[in-house]
């Protein structure tokens, strides 16, 4: 994180930002080619968390948004991440923003206003923590409204997929055994970097499925494992990792059409599709649950009414009934990592270490060699003595 802010450093003036303008309308498909220090521009209306939280990872020296952050529908949690991390955000730029950057160009921030060499492109709305905070107000009370379409979405989501969600017609069959078994579904979102870490030991004791959701594979190889399923629309996952043997299972569309297969296919790499119109991580969840998971273990899902309205997707509703549907076999990993993220006082780790001491002396006091190996220590302190004591 220390490179932007050199980056920014190189500014005289406060409020300036210099650096590399990166362009994509997709904020999840910009983060792979970003590096720190990178000015990254965006199409995102209402920004949220996890998209927020990659920028930051990636360490960019500012965000440049053509649509608004905040648009006052719901509270969306990404700009007050960005703004807590000290990285600038100028807000609703417009569509010329795209017009007049081009990808690799020097782009210059100065105060509002964001310059390609001496000529202005584009002027917007720096936002900070106290306009952050009074479009989050403002949104709250919008809240209500974005409560019915949820559940408006919510009623239709059910009339179209309620033979997927209560009979599981449509799920694929797929030769990894998991009858029986516990499942680990990964996807890249909240603190799911944290949750993996804590699972550890859990991991190899039950040695669960590994399903990978779009990014949530590489995830996986990150952390050292190799999934067993890969299933997405294949729109952030890496092509090294889409060829490491796992089963693919490609997202479709309910009318059929799988954009990512393409992709797949053209990697030599065998995939079937799963239409349907809920989420990836929903139809992960409920392939665990169709196939006889015993156990599914969620690492960086959605599991909060916040989070799903953080997504601004209508398709979330699936991720309400799909929890519903799996019911008691689910559990949360965050919670997990909570209950266990807990560091070992320093009075607790002294009587650690003063108990195995005294374990040791007590084992070596009553064994003959340990009483051999005394009796020449303790005349070695009487030669020592004895010798001092000539000394004076």
């Amino acid at each position: 994180m220390r490179l932007p802010t050199l980056r920014r450093a190189r500014s005289a003036e406060p409020g300036k930002v210099v650096g590399t303008a990166r362009l994509d309308r997709r904020t999840k498909r910009l983060v792979s080619r970003l590096r720190p220090g990178d000015i990254a521009v965006i199409d995102h209306v209402d920004l949220d968390r996890v998209a927020a939280d990659s920028l930051v990872a990636v360490g960019v020296a500012a965000v440049l948004n053509a649509k608004p952050s905040v648009s006052g529908r719901y509270p969306n949690l990404g700009p007050e991440v960005l703004i807590k991390a000290g990285i600038p955000l100028l807000d609703d730029l417009g569509e010329s923003v795209f017009q007049h950057i081009r990808e690799g160009d020097t782009v210059r921030i100065d105060g509002n206003t964001v310059l390609v060499g001496e000529e202005p492109v584009g002027h917007g709305s720096r936002q900070d923590a106290e306009s952050v905070a009074k479009a989050m107000s403002d949104a709250r009370e919008g809240l209500s409204v974005q409560l019915e379409a949820f559940a408006a979405n919510t009623m239709e989501y059910l009339k179209q997929e309620r033979e997927l969600l209560l009979d599981g017609v449509g799920v694929p069959d797929v030769e990894t055994p998991i009858r029986g078994r516990h499942c680990l579904i990964v996807v890249r979102g909240y603190d799911y970097k944290a949750d993996l870490d804590v699972l550890r030991p859990y991991i190899r004791e039950f040695k669960p499925v590994l399903i990978g959701v779009d990014g949530g594979a590489d995830a996986l190889v990150e952390a050292g494992y190799t999934p067993d399923l890969i299933i997405g629309d294949m729109d952030s996952v890496t092509d090294d990792v889409l060829r490491c043997g796992a089963e693919v299972i490609v997202h479709a569309y309910p009318d059929g059409r799988a954009p990512g297969l393409a992709r797949v296919n053209g990697l030599g790499v065998t995939a079937q599709t799963f239409p349907a119109a809920a989420t990836s991580e929903d139809l992960a969840m409920l392939l665990a649950d169709g196939k006889g998971a015993s156990l599914i273990v969620a690492v960086g899902t959605h599991a909060t009414l916040v989070e799903f309205l953080d997504k601004g997707r209508g398709g979330m509703a699936s991720t309400f009934l799909t929890r519903l549907k799996v019911g008691g076999k689910l559990v949360d990993a965050k919670g997990v990592s909570r209950l266990y993220r807990q560091s070992i006082s320093g009075s607790s780790l002294l009587l650690l270490v003063l108990s195995a001491l005294a374990a040791m002396a007590s084992a070596v006091a009553v064994s003959t060699v340990g009483k051999a190996y005394l009796g020449v220590a303790s005349e070695w302190w009487d030669n020592v003595v004895f010798q001092l004591g000539q000394l004076f």
